[in-house]
């Protein structure tokens, strides 16, 4: 069960209607669910919106590269809701479920294109160590550009911050719970 909702109408600060109002005028015409939590700060949660709009509609990276990605970072964090929305995407954007199940099984999946194959490599390496060596850099410049790259780098960071504030408050729980990917791990002895 989620440990915030979203205010009734009724409730709404000006402030929190204004930015509930722009992203429903968007590409998405929805409340998209971290912005739930992102809504305390009305303004927080129209900045972060609108990145995430400028991601998912409006970057040089194609949408099925885009929607692995986003899966990658969703299966990293083992972000229920954002798996199961992003996975549906990721059907339409032409995702095989194949590559869907290699995601889920935390393996990089064999994929048709060497820019699906390096943005893939990219996001993972960055998810496990946070850095890319030289090599892996120099060949995201080459197969992305800097635009390209910089965009792919975004890309994960925004879809950690998405997976972690879903996680954090159990936003889209229990209808977003996706068997494929198991449960969260459990905390390290003496973290409470």
């Amino acid at each position: 069960m989620a440990r915030l909702n979203i205010p009734d109408d009724a409730d709404l600060t000006p402030e929190q209607r204004a930015a509930c109002d722009e992203v429903r005028a968007g590409p998405r015409g929805k409340i998209p669910a971290p912005m739930i939590a992102w809504l305390r700060n009305p303004e927080l949660s129209r900045r972060c919106q609108k990145v995430g709009e400028l991601l998912r509609f409006d970057t040089t990276l194609e949408p099925a590269l885009s929607e692995m990605v986003i899966l990658v970072c969703a299966r990293h964090w083992t972000s229920h809701h954002e798996w199961t929305a992003h996975r549906a995407m990721a059907v339409k954007a032409g995702v095989s479920e194949e590559a869907i199940a290699a995601i889920a099984a935390g393996q990089l999946p064999e994929v048709a294109t060497a820019r699906e194959t390096a943005g893939l490599e990219i996001a993972s390496v960055l998810l496990r160590q946070g850095v890319l060596s030289p090599p892996l850099y120099a060949r995201g410049l080459e197969v992305f550009g800097e635009r390209g790259l910089v965009e792919l780098v975004t890309l994960v960071g925004y879809y950690c911050l998405v997976s972690l504030t879903l996680n954090a408050f159990e936003l889209g729980l229990p209808e977003g719970r996706a068997a494929e990917l198991g449960e969260a791990t459990a905390l390290p002895a003496g973290v409470s």
